[in-house]
C-alpha cells in the first residue's frame, strides 16, 4: 500500500497505461480485422477471446520477466550478426503480419471479383481466427512488456497498467471493428498499417531501430486524411 502513496507510482502508472493503449492499436486493428471476418454473430465472441488472449500473454510474459530479458541474449551468431529468442520472435511475426496483410488486402481487392466469376468465397473457422489472433498477441506483447520494464521496476504497476489498458481495448474494440468494416478505404488503410508493423517487426528483428515517433506520425497522419475524406464523401452524398 505504501507504493500507492507516493506521487511517483500514479505518474509512471498513468504514463504506463497511455503507452499501452497506444501500443495496443495495431493489436486491436488486426483483431477487429481477422472479426470481420467471421460471421456477424460470432465477430464479438472473437473480439472478447482476442483481447482475453493478448491480456492473459502480456500478464504471463510480466510474471516471467526473467525468461523475457534472457530472451534478448544471443543464443547464435549468423553472418556476424548476433541473433536472440526475441530476434527471431519478431523476424517471424514480421513476416507473418506482412504475408497475412498482404492476402488480406488481396482478398478484398480481387474478393468480389472472384464471387462473380463463381468462385467460393474463403472463410475462416473461428477456431483458426483464434489461432491467428493468438499468435499476433504473442508479437505485439513484446513492444508492450519491454515498453513496461523500461517504465518501472514494480510488476504490480505493470499489470495494472495492462490489465486496464485491455479493458479500454475492449470497451472500443466493437466501435474500432465497425467503423472499419463501413469504410472499405480505411480498411485497405489499416491493412497498409499492418504492413508497416510488419516491417518495422523485421527491421527490429535485425537490429535496425526506426523511430517509433516516424511511425506514429504517419499512422496518424493518413488517419487524418482518410478522416477528412470520408467526411467529404458524406457531405457530397447529403446534398446529393
Amino acid at each position: 500500500m505504501e507504493l500507492f502513496l507516493q506521487s511517483e507510482t500514479w505518474i509512471a502508472l498513468l504514463t504506463l497505461t497511455f503507452l499501452e493503449v497506444v501500443l495496443g492499436i495495431d493489436n486491436i486493428i488486426f483483431i477487429s480485422i481477422l472479426s470481420n471476418n467471421l460471421p456477424a454473430d460470432r465477430r464479438k465472441k472473437a473480439r472478447t477471446a482476442g483481447i482475453g488472449l493478448a491480456l492473459f500473454t502480456r500478464i504471463a510474459m510480466l510474471l516471467g520477466i526473467s525468461w523475457i530479458i534472457g530472451l534478448t541474449k544471443p543464443i547464435f551468431t549468423l553472418f556476424e550478426h548476433a541473433v536472440s529468442g526475441r530476434d527471431l520472435v519478431l523476424f517471424s511475426g514480421g513476416l507473418f503480419l506482412l504475408v497475412k496483410s498482404t492476402l488480406e488486402i488481396h482478398h478484398k481487392v480481387e474478393g468480389q471479383n472472384e464471387l462473380e466469376s463463381g468462385k467460393k468465397e474463403r472463410s475462416l473457422s473461428f477456431g483458426q481466427t483464434i489461432a491467428q489472433i493468438a499468435l499476433l498477441d504473442i508479437v505485439f506483447s513484446f513492444d508492450s512488456i519491454l515498453t513496461a520494464i523500461g517504465m518501472t521496476d514494480h510488476v504490480i504497476l505493470m499489470i495494472i497498467a495492462v490489465v486496464i489498458s485491455m479493458v479500454i481495448m475492449l470497451i472500443f474494440a466493437g466501435e474500432v471493428a465497425d467503423f472499419i468494416e463501413k469504410h472499405p478505404t480505411l480498411q485497405m488503410l489499416a491493412l497498409s498499417f499492418l504492413i508497416l508493423i510488419g516491417f518495422v517487426l523485421v527491421t527490429e528483428s535485425f537490429h535496425v531501430e526506426i523511430p517509433k515517433g516516424y511511425i506514429y506520425f504517419a499512422v496518424f497522419f493518413s488517419l487524418a486524411v482518410e478522416f477528412l475524406n470520408i467526411r467529404t464523401f458524406r457531405k457530397k452524398t447529403d446534398k446529393g
